[in-house]
């Protein structure tokens, strides 16, 4: 097991990088990577302590093929930081009960956002195929920020 942890900058403000993360019209937008999109008719968010969290992810050419998400915010600090658990027990191959996922967003020079982003327990032969999923979900949102 290990902390898939990714830092990537944005070229926008810090509270429209955090508003892509709770809006749902802009995560149907971006999230996923290429080749699956979010129905935004799937997604249900209320970011709050005990908020839930929850979308499903379809597959472009296959919609048969899906991924649902089903989390609850632990924490969550407008604009700072958002931190959800989503029950993972029934996917074998986690071998974890629960996948902790923590959303940093920090000020950058120029109006930029860093945003450091911490999966964790992540199985190790999972870990490159989320980084890789991210990445490209990342590649969307820079487009919708732009």
């Amino acid at each position: 097991m290990t902390d898939l942890v990714i830092t990537r900058i944005f070229d926008a403000p810090r509270e429209l990088v955090y508003r892509a993360f709770v809006d749902p019209d802009q995560l149907a937008a971006w999230f996923g990577p290429v080749g699956w999109s979010v129905p935004r008719d799937s997604i249900d968010i209320d970011p709050r302590p005990g908020g839930r969290q929850a979308f499903t992810m379809v597959n472009d050419d296959d919609p048969a093929m899906s991924s649902p998400v089903d989390a609850r915010f632990v924490e969550v600090i407008e604009n700072e930081l958002l931190v959800g658990e989503e029950n993972v027990s029934h996917i074998p191959q986690f071998g974890a009960e629960v996948l902790r996922m923590r959303v940093e967003f920090f000020d950058e020079e120029g109006g930029r956002t860093r945003l450091v982003l911490t999966q964790s327990p992540f199985p190790a032969g999972m870990a490159d195929g989320a980084r890789e999923g991210w990445g490209s979900s990342f590649t969307k949102l820079d487009k919708l920020l732009g």
